[in-house]
């Protein structure tokens, strides 16, 4: 049985309470606000126009970031170099935001909700887990105590957020649970045992990377999952043009990751019950079995 989680009463997926009249519009008028962030394509000239007409205070933050973003893109050609980077300046800033949380309370409450989710699709202490782009431990560290010593392996492109999650395991005093977090250049895991995981996860990493890095990562994930396991993973869905912003955010259609999937032999399937959750990204799960089940 999957997780629920009660969704905030200002969430943009939620429904309206009142008359069953008001409940009604509520329902259409939020479906009207699903389909138009759906079919958007922010890279479009006029949406960001319209976009800095409706929020001008965000304009000069814009404006630094863009300007980083594109000397960095020219110091670091290639991707992943450039995401760690990026991740770097972030980081300095700060490790909360840096993961995509706007402050510690949002941190604490994002790691919570992959935790119950996964757990309540069958995640046990016995189960070894990898997560990819672990972070500062957002939902690791939740995963690191629930998990038996040793399961846990968490994996990032980033050095100084890895040192952020160093801190996040002797602050949380998850020492004894023996936690493996190790850096990474690829997605290539070849350092990573065969049929070793039953649950692999990449929360908010495959909506910062190109198509390039995701065929990566699908064409060798199977080979470190257990037969029977799967892998779970979060991206920004769009129902209208694929696109980026900045080459930090990027945009696809279900069906271009899940054919993806496929090429690589794994079946794919998208986890409506993700939607019900106060989260904008939407998750597939892929797996070697049609139907995998954890034991």
């Amino acid at each position: 049985m999957a997780a629920t989680t009660r969704r905030p009463a200002d969430d943009p997926r939620s429904g309206s309470g009142g008359s069953e009249p008001g409940r009604a519009r509520g329902v259409a008028g939020t479906a009207a606000r699903v389909h138009r962030r759906l079919v958007v394509n922010r890279s479009r000239l006029g949406h960001r126009i319209g976009y800095a007409l409706r929020h001008p205070g965000r304009i000069l933050p814009h404006l630094r970031r863009a300007g980083r973003d594109a000397w960095l893109r020219r110091k670091y050609p290639d991707h992943v170099s450039y995401y760690s980077a990026v991740m770097a300046s972030d980081v300095r800033r700060s490790p909360e935001a840096a993961v995509g949380s706007a402050n510690r309370e949002r941190w604490l409450a994002l790691g919570k909700m992959q935790y119950d989710y996964l757990v309540g699709h069958g995640l046990k202490s016995h189960h070894r887990m990898l997560e990819i782009g672990c972070g500062n431990l957002r939902a690791g560290r939740l995963f690191i105590a629930h998990l038996d010593p040793g399961h846990y392996h968490g994996i990032d492109i980033s050095p100084d957020i890895l040192l952020h999650a160093h801190r996040t395991v002797a602050e949380y005093d998850l020492r004894d649970k023996l936690p493996h977090l190790s850096l990474t250049r690829d997605l290539k895991l070849e350092f990573l045992p065969s049929d070793h995981f039953d649950v692999v996860h990449a929360h908010s990493v495959f909506s910062h990377s190109p198509i390039e890095v995701i065929d990566e990562c699908l064409a060798h994930v199977g080979r470190v999952l257990k037969p029977e396991g799967f892998f779970d993973f979060t991206f920004d869905r769009t129902e209208g043009e694929e696109h980026q912003v900045l080459r930090e955010d990027f945009y696809y259609r279900t069906e271009t990751l899940v054919a993806l999937a496929r090429r690589h032999g794994l079946h794919a399937r998208f986890m409506d019950d993700w939607e019900k959750l106060p989260h904008k990204q939407s998750k597939i799960r892929v797996s070697r079995s049609p139907e995998p089940r954890l034991s």
